[in-house]
């Protein structure tokens, strides 16, 4: 990387996927401000050389871009406009990027109410998850202003494989939930082939090796299914954050006027789960409700 690549970089949500970020950025040269609302959680961070902000204001003043990376609209507004917001560190440089899931609808309402301080900001979701964060993998999909983007170029190309510049605001935010939507059904549709090759005496190791022999294996039958099969669940997505993207999934298609019978459906499943206290272990722990609602039904 030319030093004129490297840019000065905030990041303002230091949970699985941001910590991810904030390390491969730090790894590849970049100077990285954090900040997390629970504090403790930017201490290996800062340990390995980011500085850690007291606000995301101090974060705005520090970065000529901030990457923000949290739960849902209603705290991306929060961080960008309330007390200490990112507004209230605005310079001439700052670019605001957001990489939360959220619906488009709220995504071009918050990029327009930034455009009123002088603020450009873009949409940049990923996929791939923190494993291939720390690695440099991820996809990355981007809505807003073209030249907007290639200003902060290099700080996406430090992050991702491959980058899709997507179209306005809002564009890959709509792509984001469209990803996430494939993703929660195919929990649910290997979950329920475990489920039954199980009931029927099969080892589920030896669904997954047929399954993963034909054209129909996935990156998740691949990686995750084995795991699957063994019940082992440790997070790289929690299964509460993927409860939360079918909510924005299932707003933005009646907002769109779309008709999605199975990711209703979907969200139905995935909020009991949460109910039923599967929140906080990984998304394919659905696998686990589902067979515990079967013995709850027998």
């Amino acid at each position: 990387m030319k030093n004129n690549d490297i840019m000065n970089v905030g990041i303002i949500g230091t949970g699985l996927l941001g910590k991810a970020v904030a390390t491969r950025l730090l790894n590849t040269g970049h100077k990285v401000t954090v900040y997390n609302r629970t504090e403790k959680k930017t201490e290996s961070l800062k340990n390995i050389g980011a500085q850690v902000a007291k606000s995301p204001k101090q974060v705005a003043e520090r970065s000529d871009i901030v990457i923000t990376i949290v739960k849902d609209a209603e705290a991306v507004k929060s961080i960008s406009f309330g007390k200490d917001g990112i507004i209230h560190g605005k310079h001439e440089k700052l670019i605001v990027s957001d990489m939360s899931t959220i619906s488009p609808i709220s995504s071009r309402k918050i990029a327009e109410k930034y455009l009123q301080y002088g603020i450009p900001m873009i949409d940049s979701p990923v996929m791939g998850g923190p494993p291939l964060a720390e690695k440099g993998q991820l996809v990355v999909m981007i809505g807003g202003k073209k030249e907007i983007y290639e200003r902060c170029k290099s700080v996406f190309d430090s992050i991702g494989e491959r980058t899709f510049y997507l179209g306005d605001n809002g564009s890959a935010d709509a792509m984001k939930l469209a990803m996430n939507l494939q993703i929660s059904i195919l929990a649910l549709a290997i979950s329920e082939g475990i489920i039954l090759v199980k009931k029927s005496g099969l080892d589920p190791l030896l669904f997954l090796e047929v399954l993963n022999s034909t054209y129909f294996k996935t990156g998740m039958s691949t990686l995750k299914g084995p795991k699957m099969a063994k019940g082992v669940f440790e997070p790289s997505f929690f299964l509460n954050v993927m409860q939360k993207d079918l909510d924005e999934i299932n707003y933005t298609a009646k907002e769109f006027g779309a008709d999605l019978p199975v990711a209703r459906l979907a969200n139905e499943l995935y909020q009991n789960a949460v109910k039923d206290g599967f929140g906080n272990i990984d998304y394919t722990g659905i696998l686990s409700y589902l067979e515990k609602i079967k013995k709850s039904n027998t």
